[in-house]
């Protein structure tokens, strides 16, 4: 709300960000009144102060000011802007065709502001900029605030190419031209809108001129490094694939890098997996029964689809069958590609820049059916360990889970089995904790979290984190939900564990089907649980340590032929995925490098002080 009459356009506007600056915002607008009245003839300079939102004296010491000079204006924000927002909504209600805005603890000595209006007055830049870093002028600061601010403004001159020494310096002027060409295309509203304005404007073709200036830090700085590495540092990772990146990313470009990654994935493989090994073992395998198993896994990706329908649908969120199957498959081909499970994010990314589903929404919606997945698996594995106890068999398997079994690395075998009881574990005190956090009331993580940090960033970070578990919450406390997932869930399991089955049966290994049964959902379901911790790209090597351990100690089967099968199988499976993702890639026009990199540039709203 602008609290001002209208009176004529000025010639130059001075706007100046406040958030609970009543201390100071008093002195802090008589200075400049009294310096740009030094160089300025009468009438022609305004004040504005971009109250955002405070919850201090700063509106009513502002309102007081306005109504006893009119050369003070008041534009207020019921709600937090940000201090990007705030400068643009009261730049759009400046009159002036200058444009000024400094911070207001007065850091940099107010002499500059002559040099500072000039430089744009005059026609001689379109944007200028004061700078701390110029060589024969570099401002006297302490470690805490000099190292980050080094460090900021070389990754920005080296990731955005950008000439100039300080980004961040809260003392620049505009034309009201450059602002009307600028304004709608800087997207961060926060503390990157500085850089991001000067990155934007060298970009446009716009003269930004920069000049040294006597820089004295005020009070002390809130410097957080975690802060300023995933905050700041995402946004420059942002906007350099928004100004250097996208603009060159065509449809053909596109296709091309979806098609090199997947042949990527399938490069990636033979690291892990020996393909002599894979070709012997096909040699003496019923190809019939194994292109059959491809046909069962392939059914159960719809399925997937459906599935995360479902969950979306919870969340408020109804997309087709066919677009959800798809991104299904790109992720988990990502998976497949990028280590540490990046292609889980893949999926976020899609459904944000495909749908427009937030990013927690997307990580929520992830997150809940990892839990069903893992729940299903653990189910599973759990029930015919049930039935090895009632049916007398369990001596066997307790021989086999200590014992050593020929062909079979031991260490490998540790690994597996300790990873699959610890992921069980997990998922069962998730679904509790979920199923039962459902049910209260209170900010817990809000509550956490402060106790660390009690920033604004930190708040930002509750505030995710708040709205991520909502989302889970969302789908656990609906019962009706909870059910359908659930079924569905075990019959994509199911048909996963079909798969296996009909692949070691493709081995001719002479099991009865109970036992052929049995086995398959054992060792498919501890390999599963084994494989979740992103130890090797797509869980290779641990999938196959557990499977051939249960079912070359559980039956007859050779190590040899119970390691062939998992081979092939954990193949069979793969391939479908990378084949199912390719051609996801093509029809939705999805790079896996794009969604990577968006994904980690998935920008906070946050609102920490500048790295100044």
């Amino acid at each position: 709300m602008d609290r001002s009459g209208d009176r004529p356009r000025t010639e130059v506007s001075v706007v100046l960000p406040a958030y609970n600056e009543a201390p100071t915002i008093e002195a802090t607008v008589e200075t400049t009144l009294s310096t740009l009245g030094d160089f300025l003839p009468p009438g022609t300079f305004e004040v504005l102060v971009a109250e955002d939102g405070c919850d201090d004296r700063t509106p009513e010491i502002v309102d007081r000011l306005a109504a006893a000079d009119d050369r003070i204006r008041h534009v207020h924000s019921d709600e937090r802007l940000g201090r990007g927002g705030a400068l643009e909504r009261a730049f759009s209600a400046a009159r002036g065709d200058t444009l000024v805005y400094f911070d207001t603890d007065l850091a940099t000595d107010m002499r500059h502001l002559e040099e500072l209006v000039g430089r744009v007055r005059s026609g001689g830049a379109d944007v200028a900029t004061g700078s701390r870093w110029m060589p024969g002028r570099v401002a006297d600061r302490p470690a805490r605030r000099g190292v980050p601010s080094r460090v900021y403004n070389g990754l920005v001159r080296l990731v955005l190419r950008s000439p100039l020494r300080d980004h961040q310096c809260g003392f620049k002027a505009l034309s009201r031209d450059a602002f009307e060409r600028l304004q709608g295309r800087i997207e961060d509203e926060h503390w990157f809108w500085d850089t991001e304005l000067l990155i934007r404007a060298q970009r446009a073709g716009l003269e930004v001129a920069e000049f040294p200036v006597e820089w004295e830090p005020k009070g002390d700085t809130k410097v957080d490094l975690v802060r300023d590495v995933f905050g700041m540092g995402s946004q420059i990772l942002r906007l350099w694939w928004q100004v250097s990146v996208s603009p060159r990313i065509t449809r053909r470009v596109s296709v091309g890098a979806g098609a090199l990654l997947t042949l990527l994935a399938l490069a990636l493989m033979t690291l892990y997996l020996d393909p002599q090994a894979v070709l012997d073992e096909l040699e003496g395998a019923d190809l019939r029964l194994v292109g059959l198993a491809g046909g069962v896994y392939l059914l159960s990706w719809p399925l997937r689809g459906g599935r995360y329908r479902d969950i979306l649908s919870e969340l408020g969120y109804r997309e087709r069958l066919g677009f959800l199957t798809g991104a299904v498959f790109i992720s988990q081909t990502g998976n497949l590609v990028f280590p540490a499970r990046a292609g889980d994010g893949v999926r976020a990314y899609v459904m944000k820049a495909r749908r427009g589903i937030p990013y927690p929404t997307g990580f929520a919606s992830l997150a809940v059916e990892r839990v069903f997945d893992l729940l299903t698996i653990t189910l599973l594995g759990g029930s015919v360990l049930v039935g090895y106890v009632l049916t007398g068999s369990m001596g066997a398997v307790v021989a086999t889970l200590s014992g050593s079994v020929p062909g079979v690395d031991p260490r490998s075998a540790r690994v597996a089995l300790t990873v699959a009881a610890g992921v069980a574990a997990a998922a069962v005190v998730a679904v509790a904790a979920i199923v039962v956090s459902a049910r209260r009331e209170g900010s817990l993580i809000r509550r956490v979290v402060t106790r660390v940090s009690s920033d604004s960033y930190a708040d930002y970070v509750a505030g995710v984190l708040e709205s991520f578990v909502a989302d889970v919450q969302a789908v656990a406390a609906d019962r009706g939900a909870f059910g359908r997932i659930g079924a569905s869930s075990l019959v994509i399991w199911a048909l996963d564990v079909v798969t296996a089955i009909l692949v070691l049966a493709a081995f001719d290994v002479a099991l009865a089907t109970p036992t052929l049964v049995a086995v398959g959902f054992f060792a498919v379901s501890v390999g599963n649980l084994a494989k979740v911790l992103p130890l090797s790209p797509g869980g290779i090597g641990l999938y196959e340590a557990a499977f051939t351990l249960l079912v070359a100690g559980l039956t007859p089967v050779t190590g040899a032929t119970a390691f062939g099968a998992a081979v092939l199988d954990h193949a069979v499976k793969n391939l479908v995925t990378v084949a199912g993702g390719l051609v996801s890639m093509l029809a939705l026009n999805v790079s896996l490098t794009t969604a990577v990199d968006e994904t980690g540039s998935a920008e906070p709203d946050a609102d920490p002080e500048t790295v100044d």
